[in-house]
């Protein structure tokens, strides 16, 4: 879960970054559709996937919170990618001391 999670996550930050990168500019507005659409579709399964990944964790409700603002601020899916990494070493940690 926590692993498809990540590989979402950055998905939908890299998406959000394209669509900041159209209002600025830096990408022509063809794509708006078009990255618009990928974005919506990655931020939903993104919120229903940090509902499975916060509620492993021991405040679950402030867990989520947290996932969800940082899926509304730019380059903060880099923070989500840090903690998710740590706390998939730590279960590997674990399984392999069990």
């Amino acid at each position: 879960m926590l692993k498809s999670f990540r590989v979402i996550s950055l998905l939908e930050g890299f998406s959000y970054l394209a669509i900041l990168s159209v209002t600025l500019g830096f990408i022509s507005r063809d794509f708006v559709s078009l990255l618009g659409m990928a974005h919506g579709v990655l931020f939903i399964i993104y919120l229903v996937l940090s509902l499975g990944a916060s509620n492993k964790q021991p405040r679950s409700l402030i867990a989520f919170l947290l996932f969800f603002v940082a899926s509304i601020v730019p380059f903060a899916f880099l923070a989500v990618e840090y903690f998710l990494g740590r706390q998939l070493a730590s279960q590997k940690l674990t399984q392999a001391q069990a």
